[in-house]
């Protein structure tokens, strides 16, 4: 699908840095970052401000983004590049503990994508639908190089989640290409702390929650009311499964979805041009906080990619999850619906609104989860 970016010069500055699968890669230790995809658009949002700086605000900005060439990685083995003017983005985290995320838990190995969302925007860039992919999907996956350059065969019933575990993000780009037929033009990925960061920043997220909130594990402690949260309880509430609905990730799906239409009505009231210290501060926390493809890894080329999603809010988003149901044999995991599924993706490869009958059979927006929390 066509990319409206305008390219990026050659940037002497800053070597391109790769991380996931891919051919090529140094053997180090892959920044394991948590991915909500509030904070990715964001910094896409932000960063528009922070381009127009010159000289060492655009060196350092342009120092802080992470890349990974997931072209490089991939080759030949994806979906047709459809020119219809749309864009496909994978914005997706893992649920590493490592580093500076080891307050939030014990790391129990190697990092696995904890969130997962297709941002599909349509041509015209005044409307976007994003598909939720829950973490515990059982999927084909297609067979995937590893950190150590093996290959891992992939396999049938296997966890969403387990694409990035065994490849890094270029994996998971695969494994939503086999999954969708789509190609994704862009690969957007944060960190916890820079969640956190970027949260405070911004000078909070106005909510109100309708029913109380008490999860010891996501450390969110809210009665029912107007809130204003800090970062901290930003990413407690984003987090959370034990605390609304069923208990299960696909709760904590809505809990997102409605988090994030809070965030970006209020992105649009920063006052940002009226502060130079809060317009750096805001772009130097979006840029240290994102990893992208290697075709948005520095500022120029985000902000390009940033002014093309700007016009779209809140209202201008449909949200769904992926089509699924419980799985009859193992109640903590769940399965495609197949048939809907294709509806899904069909819709968005021919550019068009997914359609109502598509999910109206789907487990995965059943529950009240979403109804608990509403921007102001």
């Amino acid at each position: 699908m066509t990319d409206e970016s305008t390219p990026a010069g050659t940037d002497d500055a800053k070597p391109r840095r790769s991380r996931g699968g891919g051919g090529g890669r140094r053997r180090k230790p892959r920044r394991r970052n948590k991915v909500l995809v509030a904070t990715a658009w964001t910094a896409a949002s932000v960063v528009v401000l922070g381009g127009v700086g010159a000289g060492f605000l655009y060196f350092k900005l342009n120092g802080n983004i992470n890349g990974v060439d997931i072209n490089s990685a991939l080759g030949t083995d994806r979906p047709a590049d459809v020119d219809n003017g749309s864009q496909d983005i994978l914005v997706l985290g893992s649920d590493s503990r490592s580093g500076d995320n080891a307050k939030y838990g014990k790391d129990e190995g190697a990092a696995r994508s904890d969130t997962a969302m297709i941002v599909h925007v349509y041509k015209g860039h005044k409307k976007a639908s994003i598909v939720s992919i829950p973490r515990d999907t059982l999927i084909s996956r297609p067979s995937c190089k590893t950190d150590e350059d093996r290959t891992d065969p992939g396999g049938q019933r296997q966890m969403f989640n387990t694409a990035y575990e065994v490849g890094g993000p270029a994996c998971a780009v695969k494994t939503v290409e086999k999954m969708s037929g789509i190609r994704m033009d862009h690969y957007l990925e944060v960190d916890f702390t820079g969640f956190k960061k970027l949260i405070d920043t911004l000078g909070g997220v106005d909510i109100t929650t309708k029913k109380a909130i008490h999860d010891k594990d996501s450390h969110l402690d809210l009665d029912a009311g107007t809130h204003t949260l800090d970062g901290e309880q930003s990413l407690g509430l984003v987090r959370t499964r034990h605390g609304v609905g069923d208990g299960s990730d696909l709760g904590r799906i809505q809990l997102q979805q409605a988090f994030i239409k809070a965030l970006l009505d209020q992105v649009k009231d920063v006052g940002v041009f009226s502060s130079p210290k809060k317009m750096y501060d805001l772009a130097n926390d979006a840029t240290s906080a994102i990893t992208t493809d290697s075709d948005l890894n520095d500022v120029k080329s985000l902000a390009s990619f940033a002014n093309g999603l700007k016009g779209i809010g809140a209202g201008d988003m449909k949200m769904v999850t992926l089509p699924i149901q419980y799985d009859p044999n193992d109640p903590n995991r769940v399965l495609p619906l197949e048939k809907a599924d294709q509806e899904v993706w069909d819709a968005l490869r021919a550019d068009r609104p997914i359609p109502k009958s598509a999910t109206d059979q789907s487990a995965g927006d059943k529950g009240d989860a979403g109804d608990v929390v509403a921007g102001h």
